[in-house]
């Protein structure tokens, strides 16, 4: 009945499930971490990079899709990470912030590892591909305005070049290599549109939603669905040669196992993983498998293919697949671990708010002004502050997300209390701790849970955004699922987190049964917290 004893329980229970989900983070020190952007390439060539790694000897773990290049390269220099694909391009110009005038030779290796030598780090190992950004359209549009290169999408007269939508992505839009400049390069009238996630962009051009989207010059997508790429005829796009960008602490037997990789993934080869994971499909580190025992055909030009299978088998497959229990300890770890946090902190600010009323109104505002933070730019801010990406910020994210409902209901359930029975505590000799402690707390419980189950609900939707930050969870399967487009894959995260949700409610049906007794039962109030969107 007590709330320190419903405290404790939920104490232990949220240490346990804490300690076991940070387990695999806790072994960091002792690995090579692999990171990958939220792309198909990306996932497949760090993929590749692991279980290279693994094969020497060397202790590799994948961090998969953590997010755009300004966030893989601060993981990259605080340490969470230790190598990642990226591209000679994007270092030249996102990180290091260099201009490279049109036509200009690209840099050699070492003229960027001189450059990169004051951060720490180093590109090497040449894959042996390039990977250029490029912007097409669909064919047939194309060919009626007669456009087949970046100039002549420039000349088209304005009120034709209004009418053109964009679905460039989120990434594409703000990079340095990106819209922005290369609109002013080109002096292109067309108006920008929102951003769109890449894996999604395709489909929303083949079923004419938009009409112009941003592409890689390795996507496999590109033949399948007959799409013009326009040339860059003014050499706007520096060169995109595949590289590893590496700390340049990573052990020397790390550095040797990688080495091998050079040189060995031309053009059509990437094509081809690609198209193993886009259009046949198969899972990151099957592709990535395959490659590494033998080559892949190329797919480029091959006959429009049916799309991956989305039915129930397909799901059943993703939903069963090896890294469900993983994938559960730390959606679980996250979620009772910021309640647990909340609940320590909530609760005596929720008393607080109940003792000061003024006081009260600006921990209420507060608690509510935080519910109103988009989660990614919530997670974005968190992670400069902290300077670190993964388990660390999501949780603390996750924490301040859960204290409105928990704050709130802590000080209604207070409020809800008979001003007599507190004055008949103390005419009994009790003090005003004792009060609370014996009185107060107990009568205000059932509400107080209330908020408390509202918050882990809430927490659990909200905690699968954090895998794009490398924290793990359930959201992992969701965001591969959207970088190739694959409902199959999506679907494999979101029916569980929807499961654990009901899990939790039940849960917390047991506890409230447990603790609390019949006729208080009878009154226990919903939450007095608005749940908030878990969307980004």
């Amino acid at each position: 009945m007590r709330l320190p004893g419903m405290l404790g329980m939920l104490g232990m229970l949220g240490l346990m499930i804490l300690l076991a989900a940070t387990a695999l983070p806790a072994r960091a020190t002792e690995v090579v971490k692999v990171g990958s952007k939220r792309f198909t390439e990306s996932y497949v060539l760090a993929e590749i990079a692991r279980q290279t790694l693994q094969r020497a000897g060397v202790e590799a773990e994948h961090r998969q899709g953590l997010g755009n290049t300004a966030i893989l390269e601060q993981a990259l220099r605080t340490g969470q990470i230790d190598l990642y694909p990226e591209y000679t391009g994007t270092i030249v110009r996102e990180l290091l912030g260099r201009t490279m005038p049109a036509g200009a030779p690209a840099p050699t290796l070492a003229e960027l590892n001189a450059w990169l030598a004051p951060r720490g780090l180093m590109a090497t190992v040449p894959l042996g591909f390039d990977n250029t950004y490029a912007i097409a359209m669909r064919e047939a549009d194309a060919a009626r305005l007669g456009i087949d290169t970046l100039s002549g999408l420039a000349r088209l007269p304005e009120a034709q070049a209004a009418r053109l939508r964009t679905g460039l992505s989120h990434e594409f839009l703000v990079r340095a290599d990106g819209w922005p400049a290369l609109k002013r390069h080109y002096a292109l009238s067309i108006p920008s549109a929102p951003g769109l996630d890449h894996g999604l962009a395709y489909q929303a051009l083949v079923r004419g939603q938009v009409d112009l989207i941003d592409v890689y010059s390795t996507d496999a997508q590109i033949g399948r669905l007959a799409l013009r790429v326009l040339k860059d005829d003014r050499g706007f796009f520096p060169h995109y040669d595949a590289v590893l960008l590496m700390r340049t602490t990573l052990p020397p037997q790390a550095m040797a196992a990688l080495a091998t990789l050079e040189g060995r993934i031309d053009a059509q080869a990437m094509i081809g993983l690609n198209a193993s994971v886009e259009l046949d499909g198969r899972p990151f580190a099957d592709v990535a498998r395959a490659f590494l025992d033998g080559p892949i055909a190329a797919r480029t030009g091959t006959p429009a293919a049916p799309s991956a299978p989305t039915g129930p088998r397909a799901v059943w497959g993703h939903l069963v697949a090896p890294d469900l229990g993983r994938l559960l300890i730390q959606h679980v770890g996250l979620v009772l671990g910021s309640v647990l946090l909340a609940i320590l902190v909530g609760v005596p600010l929720g008393i607080a708010a109940h003792r000061h009323a003024r006081a009260g109104v600006v921990v209420l505002a507060v608690a509510g002004l935080l519910q109103t933070v988009p989660s990614l730019a919530l997670l974005a801010f968190l992670i400069a502050l902290l300077g670190t990406i993964g388990f660390a910020p999501a949780l603390a994210a996750l924490f301040l997300y859960a204290l409105l409902p928990i704050v709130r209901n802590t000080q209604a359930g207070l409020a809800s209390v008979p001003t007599g029975l507190p004055e008949a505590a103390r005419a009994l000799g009790l003090r005003d701790g004792q009060t609370m402690r014996l009185v107060l707390l107990p009568l205000a419980l059932p509400t107080v849970l209330a908020g408390v189950s509202t918050a882990a609900v809430i927490n659990v939707g909200t905690a699968t955004v954090a895998a794009f930050v490398g924290a793990g969870g359930l959201g992992e399967r969701i965001v591969a699922g959207l970088a190739v487009n694959d409902t199959a894959r999506m679907l494999a995260g979101a029916i569980p987190a929807a499961l654990l949700a009901l899990a939790m409610q039940a849960v917390f049906a047991v506890v409230r049964r447990t603790l609390v007794p019949a006729p208080l039962r009878a009154s226990l109030p919903h939450s007095t917290a608005m749940p908030r969107a878990t969307g980004t």
